[in-house]
């Protein structure tokens, strides 16, 4: 295991399969020695360091149960920040890469007598390890798979699970309308039937519609969200960077790493989005107003990420 990041411990692993699905790339990562990776539960994502400071995290899509590999797909974004098309660039069998620890953010609960899953087009391989961990629970869910290319279809086919699959292919213009009502409906009538959803905003926010229509409360609602809240907003006020003696004001139109780099302040940033957890530092006096994505509940006592939360007090001291 390697040194310690600003996002947490690393690990050193190589490439183990790796095919093309469509503009998808599917692949595997393996320890160095062949031992069991650590473990991790459906949810979860681990970083990838692809160089020169870019760091990308992805869902791990595989099953829970299978320690041999971490399995990820990684979409070729046409409007990619860089870190896909690095994946697609950098992975190939044999290639040694180093990534974080398993981090969940998007854990399925323990309890409900039904589960269903509304996966988006990418935004489907979180819910493939969930649909592996309820197939070994014996728990009951269905897996909605929503795509205009549906590239991960045949996959699914193969499954022990393909008899909980429903895969709507929007390839075609003629193609029926996913009825989301419809979808979940046979669950609302549970206190415990939980909804999970990932891929596109839109269709996130149409599956909380429907479910809030039908009476879904929002705690039985989960989505896995890509980015933090919106940076800009709110009052400003002042940082102080403890190690650095610097002492700056940050705007309603600026980032706290924003406002300190101006002043000369060098802040470690990747995802800036607040979903990786690369500019978390410890808050040394003040209180934070957090709207990353990134940090536990336990964690936001006395940490903050740079790069989008703000402060709800007039002064901010931090460790950097």
């Amino acid at each position: 295991m390697n040194a310690s990041t600003p996002s947490g411990q690393t690990l050193s692993v190589k490439v183990g399969a790796a095919e093309h699905l469509g503009d998808v790339l599917s692949f595997s990562l393996i320890s160095e020695d062949g031992s069991p990776l650590p473990a991790w539960e459906a949810g979860a994502h681990v970083d990838l360091f692809l160089g020169d400071g870019l760091v990308r995290q992805y869902s791990l899509c595989g099953d829970p149960a299978d320690r041999s590999c971490y399995r990820l797909a990684v979409l070729r974004e046409p409007a990619s920040r860089g870190g896909s098309q690095a994946v697609h660039d950098q992975v190939s069998p044999g290639q040694a890469m180093t990534i974080g620890l398993p981090r969940n953010l998007f854990p399925l609960a323990p309890d409900g007598e039904h589960t269903i899953l509304v996966g988006g087009g990418i935004g489907v391989t979180p819910l493939i390890a969930m649909a592996y961990e309820l197939y070994d629970r014996k728990r009951a869910f269905t897996l909605h798979y929503v795509a205009r290319n549906p590239v991960f279809a045949p996959l699914l086919a193969e499954m022990p699970f393909a008899d909980s699959v429903i895969v709507h292919d929007r390839s075609s213009k003629d193609a029926a309308r996913f009825d989301l009502e419809a979808a979940l409906k046979p669950a609302a009538a549970s206190a415990e039937a939980h909804v999970y959803t990932c891929g596109p905003i839109g269709l996130m926010d149409a599956v909380f519609e429907a479910g809030h229509k039908l009476g879904y409360p929002d705690s039985l609602l989960h989505r896995e969200a890509f980015s933090a809240q919106p940076v800009t907003g709110g009052e400003g006020f002042t940082v102080l960077a403890a190690k650095s003696g610097v002492r700056v004001e940050v705007g309603s139109d600026e980032s706290i790493a924003t406002a300190l780099g101006k002043a000369g302040v060098k802040v470690t940033l990747s995802c800036e989005q607040g979903i990786c957890g690369t500019c978390v530092v410890s808050v040394l006096e003040g209180e934070a107003e957090h709207r990353d994505e990134y940090l536990t509940e336990d964690e936001r006592t006395d940490q903050i990420a740079l790069c989008c939360s703000r402060s709800k007090t007039p002064l901010l001291v931090v460790d950097i």
